[in-house]
């Protein structure tokens, strides 16, 4: 028999090393993996996070009789949709844009909800990666929605 274990390579001093080589490529490749994974799904959770908030704020506001209630609509709005993709709301932003205009210039506008206006809705999430510390620079994603009052409206 050991023979056999002599012709075919097998030497007594390395009984159970193949063990030990997967689990060291286990924690070299498998462990960064789940990591990159992890981070990548934080991010498009973000991403998702901020575009159905847009969607969801410009919808809100847009139907509504005034722009108070509009805004709380919003609000409301945008915690519902970031708090569906477990984003927490304190990392959001909600600001609105003039027609034509990208979310850049956005902050510095305030719609008026009169019939026929045209202004997008901005949401912006500050996307944190998991296991990393608060102090390192994080992304943000930002949606946005452009929306039209209907102009046949009363008020």
């Amino acid at each position: 028999m050991r023979w056999r274990r002599a012709r075919l390579g097998q030497i007594e001093g390395e009984r159970g090393s193949a063990l030990v080589e997967f689990v060291f490529i286990a924690l070299v490749v498998f462990v960064p993996l789940v990591y990159i994974v992890a981070g990548f799904s934080a991010v498009q959770r973000g991403v998702f996070a901020s575009t159905a908030a847009a969607r969801e704020a410009g919808r809100a506001l847009g139907t509504a009789p005034d722009l108070a209630t509009g805004e709380q609509r919003a609000w409301r709005a945008v915690e519902l949709a970031v708090g569906d993709q477990a984003v927490e709301a304190t990392d959001v932003r909600l600001e609105y844009a003039p027609r034509g205009a990208d979310c850049d210039a956005a902050g510095t506008y305030l719609p008026t909800l009169t019939p026929g206006e045209e202004f997008s809705v901005c949401v912006t999430v500050t996307v944190r990666i998991p296991m990393l510390p608060e102090f390192i620079e994080s992304n943000t994603a930002t949606g946005q929605f452009v929306v039209e009052r209907d102009r046949y409206v009363d008020g």
